[in-house]
């Protein structure tokens, strides 16, 4: 039986949203010039708001220094979607793979995380989009527990995706995230006591091995410095 190929996974801890994309950035120029395989980091950010290409005016409705008071910083990024807020406590996931076809790779990103999430003893579903509303991402009910959105550059991704597992959700009433009137909720929120004593780590795991085994590869742990050495020299993709 052919081996097949890896997804490096990297578990990065707490790192500022500016500093992650930065690195996401490097790590997809050293993916697109095969100096790295497919690649996973996995992280938490400090508060922060971060506005997508399709963010409309009033989906920040309380202004950059209203929000600077309560300790949530404001970054404008180039992935797909509207604004959503990232925090301390939320699993996010920078998927810097390689994607064929848009449409089937999201498709197959939902599903992981379908898979952890259930495997976690959640019951979630997906819904479909309408021409009004882009509802991709991952579902209680009609509560939001996870969010995707991609940026690609020649076939390659990087963004991704983030799930509410012990995350504060009062930010997100302070906004329109996602550019819509949603309620969101948290793994926390879901299962109260019964999430167990450390479930930020029990979802990075169950995470972890769902992408993997949604996209057939084989997991392999790495650190950053490995990934840091391998991405030094890649130049910048135009």
């Amino acid at each position: 039986m052919a081996t097949r190929p890896e997804l490096w996974v990297c578990q990065l801890g707490l790192v500022e949203y500016r500093e992650a994309l930065e690195l996401q950035t490097r790590l997809r120029a050293a993916r697109i010039e095969g100096r790295i395989p497919d690649t996973l980091l996995l992280l938490e950010h400090p508060p922060v708001y971060t506005r997508g290409r399709r963010t409309e005016a009033g989906e920040l409705p309380f202004g950059a220094d209203w929000y600077a008071e309560r300790g949530i910083d404001i970054a404008d990024v180039d992935r797909g979607g509207h604004v959503t807020y990232h925090g301390p406590g939320m699993l996010t996931g920078y998927t810097i793979m390689r994607v064929p076809q848009v449409h089937p790779f999201v498709h197959t990103l939902e599903g992981a995380l379908m898979a952890a999430l259930t495997e976690q003893g959640i019951a979630v579903r997906r819904r479909e989009s309408t021409a009004r509303e882009n509802l991709t991402g991952v579902w209680v009910e009609d509560r939001k527990i996870a969010s995707i959105g991609l940026h690609l550059s020649r076939g390659y991704a990087m963004h991704g995706f983030a799930i509410n597992v012990v995350n504060d959700l009062e930010p997100f009433t302070w906004i329109k995230p996602c550019g819509m009137d949603v309620q969101m909720t948290s793994v926390a929120a879901e299962l109260g006591a019964g999430c167990g004593d450390d479930p930020l780590d029990c979802m990075r795991r169950r995470t972890a091995h769902a992408v993997a085994e949604a996209y057939r590869l084989r997991q392999r742990l790495v650190s950053r410095a490995r990934l840091e050495a391998l991405a030094a020299s890649a130049p910048t993709p135009a």
